[in-house]
């Protein structure tokens, strides 16, 4: 066991002497000591249960065996970090999750690992350690936010955001708004669309690193917590066994992962966390592999914020496995790797069905014949960029209109709010990358106050920050280069014509190379506004190609 340096031996009298004062006795110093790695806070809403959740597994270690052993993971609130100074910590926060989880486990020689995440970057961020570190490991995630309601018609969120546009453009009243608030997100868990982090949990599933259900059952259920039980008994078999992240996460599942993201509708985010755990399994995956997998592989689900279904309804109606199931038919996923339950996605997928069709189409009926997300490339965005192809309005495929430039989100959400935004128009929000912010901000907010103001379907949002797993509409996002290092989003003067054409993978600005290099002469960079501590040292990560985030 990789805990024996610490627990056998003469040289480990000392080591034994501090695990004895944390009340472990001789028996259990035989044996393994499985980290939990648990993200519960009381900040999160996604995670304010995962306590639940720890015990469950912690019963489950014992059971089975082990010694469970519990340390924590931070964990940011998208949500409530959007459209402040806040937000450029999220995508940030992931690469403090995977280097923390890191130096514990190794720091600790512990034998294997339990990862208890639920929101947005604790998922890629600890799958980034899992296969850094490359111990037996498993996940069990906090499950998914009901929806909520008024009247007949479900929420989410998103629909709390929204809400914020309508009433400052006047479409609905300050009570209106207020039962919104108190009605979006009426429970515990993820939030409750195909968002960032319901969006993960389910790939971390499909990439065979936890157990069927993880994606899917909603966080109060009873379920859940027999899910972690099993994980926690799950992660002893794993270790008798040596089965290693990098075992499960081979090139072929990353394939099925991104191929499920297309027919599952997943997030944008996606682009960004996939080919970041990729990385740190020695495997390069190029954002062109987006629009051959979409290609390809058919739209079976719109959950929100693409339609009006939730993850709940998704669980009720088979879950991943049967969207696995119904997309095997086609030839499209490798069936053959291995997974944490100890047996191939085949095996696991063998009793899966689907049990309500109009949540999970099938093969013959797709709602498209091509997949969620799509890449864009083009003289705007050599580098590409990325958009939700299934939550866009179909007038809004092919787009072509002014560029209203605007140099933060705030400038942007202004001036929507002040309805000085027309139909036609294309708000391009820039400095915003992963240098430029620094840190990367999702645009939420400014999306939002289109969908809100009544434009979603006649106005086009590009940018060089990300998206929310919750947008929705013509809303392109990743843009890459991006304005801080010179790209040609960072040139675009007000008036430029933009021309979108999202079913031929082009995005465009309307001017010659000659005037864009005339433009590049004269740009002089722009110096981010947060100079000191952690995103000053991460943007000069970036810069300098040493950063596991948005690079891969």
């Amino acid at each position: 066991m990789r805990s024996d340096k610490i627990k056998k031996g003469p040289g480990a009298a000392p080591h034994r002497s501090l695990l004895y004062a944390l009340g472990l006795t001789d028996e259990e110093l035989k044996k393994p000591l499985i980290g939990i790695v648990s993200s519960k806070n009381d900040i999160v809403p996604g995670h304010m249960n995962l306590d639940k959740i720890v015990d469950a597994v912690k019963q489950g270690v014992a059971l089975a065996g082990g010694i469970p052993i519990v340390f924590p993971a931070i964990a940011v609130c998208d949500g409530i970090a959007m459209g402040h100074e806040g937000m450029k910590y999220s995508l940030v926060s992931r690469e403090l999750i995977a280097d923390s989880t890191e130096a514990m486990t190794i720091a600790h020689a512990l034998d294997a690992l339990v990862m208890v995440p639920n929101c947005d970057k604790n998922v890629p961020g600890l799958l980034m350690a899992a296969a850094r570190l490359n111990i037996p490991t498993i996940f069990v995630s906090g499950g998914a936010m009901s929806a909520g309601t008024i009247g007949k018609k479900k929420l989410s969120l998103v629909s709390a955001f929204e809400g914020v546009a309508a009433f400052k453009t006047g479409k609905i009243d300050a009570e209106k708004l207020k039962e919104i608030e108190h009605k979006a997100c009426p429970t515990c868990g993820s939030c409750s669309g195909m968002f960032t982090a319901n969006s993960m949990n389910c790939l971390t599933e499909v990439l065979g690193m936890a157990l069927p259900g993880n994606g899917t059952i909603p966080a109060v259920m009873s379920a859940r917590i027999r899910l972690a039980k099993q994980t926690g008994m799950k992660i002893m078999e794993l270790l008798e066994k040596n089965i290693l992240p990098r075992d499960i996460m081979k090139e072929d599942a990353f394939m099925n992962a991104m191929t499920m993201d297309m027919a599952l509708g997943c997030s944008t985010n996606s682009m960004l966390h996939l080919p970041a755990i990729a990385h740190e399994c020695g495997i390069k995956l190029d954002m062109h592999l987006a629009n051959e997998i979409s290609e390809r592989t058919p739209n079976l689900c719109h959950l929100s914020p693409v339609g009006s279904h939730f993850i709940e309804e998704l669980n009720e109606a088979g879950g991943i496995p049967a969207v696995m199931k119904e997309i095997a038919k086609k030839g499209l996923l490798k069936t053959d790797l291995m997974t944490v339950t100890g047996k191939t996605i085949e095996e696991n997928l063998a009793d899966a069905e689907i049990k309500d069709p109009e949540i999970i189409r099938s093969i013959d009926n797709p709602y498209s014949e091509t997949g969620g997300i799509a890449a864009l490339f083009g003289n705007l965005a050599p580098d590409g960029c990325v958009v939700k192809r299934a939550a866009v309005a179909p007038e809004m495929l092919v787009h072509k209109g002014p560029a209203r430039v605007f140099d933060s989100e705030e400038d942007a959400i202004k001036a929507i709010w002040d309805q000085k935004i027309k139909a036609g128009d294309v708000v391009v929000i820039r400095y915003e990358g992963p240098k430029g912010g620094p840190g990367m901000r999702e645009m939420l907010s400014p999306t939002s106050a289109i969908i809100g103001s009544g434009l979603g379907s006649s106005v086009a949002l590009i940018t060089d920050g990300r998206f929310s797993g919750a947008t929705r509409g013509a809303a392109i996002g990743h843009v890459s280069p991006e304005a801080a290092i010179g790209g040609p989003i960072g040139l675009l003067e007000e008036g430029d014509i933009i021309s979108i054409n999202i079913p031929e993978h082009k995005i465009e600005v309307e001017l010659s190379d000659e005037e864009l290099e005339k433009r590049k002469v004269k740009w002089k960079p722009r110096q981010p506004k947060i100079t000191t501590g952690y995103l000053a040292r991460y943007s000069k990560l970036v810069s300098s190609g040493t950063s596991g985030a948005v690079l891969s």
